[in-house]
């Protein structure tokens, strides 16, 4: 986890720098107090996975480019969720960035784990972005269009995530699924 918080902490710095901010302006941007803020940019807070929604959205950034460095390189490219997989946040929740965001693509992919008991309501993210979900073990429950829908194994559901959206677990093992995001061209 302490690898993640650096990463976030120059990657959390590089973007303000890059657009000009001030704490006080990213503050006011991401809605996270400016405190907060500094914490994260020093490494000495380790934020939740709704708080760094809150930074990337309010930033326009792609929260895969907060976790970790871009893919660059062939467009052929090897993964393994297990050698990835982390808890980066202090939420009951495994991340394993498998495609971080591509400007050319417009889309970033993770295997995301939750815990038992786990659940977490999103604010909405920029217009237009559409995540898809699919249960690749386990039982889920993602909320969207107003409530919430059972998933198991192999299940898949497609939904605008520009609208307040949700991810739950309430069974007894862990739920996994993959969820690719993608994000509009502007």
């Amino acid at each position: 986890m302490q690898e993640v918080n650096t990463y976030l902490a120059g990657a959390l710095k590089q973007a303000r720098k890059e657009k000009d901010l001030s704490l006080d302006k990213a503050a006011k941007a991401t809605g996270v107090s400016k405190a907060m803020l500094g914490q994260i940019e020093r490494g000495e807070s380790s934020p939740t996975l709704a708080t760094l929604w809150k930074i990337a959205s309010g930033l326009n950034l792609s929260m895969s480019g907060l976790l970790g460095p871009a893919l660059n390189g062939p467009p052929t490219v090897f993964r393994n969720a297990d050698a990835l997989r982390e808890q980066p946040t202090q939420d009951r929740m495994l991340v394993a960035t498998l495609f971080p965001f591509n400007p050319a693509l417009g889309f970033e992919m993770f295997e995301l784990t939750l815990l038992p008991g786990y659940e977490r309501y999103s604010d909405p993210h920029e217009p237009g972005v559409i995540e898809h979900v699919i249960v690749t073990a386990g039982d889920v429950e993602i909320y969207a269009d107003g409530q919430w829908q059972a998933l198991s194994k192999g299940d898949a559901i497609r939904f605008a995530a520009d609208t307040p959206h949700g991810y739950r677990n309430m069974s007894t093992a862990p739920g996994v699924f993959h969820n690719l995001i993608h994000y509009p061209q502007d």
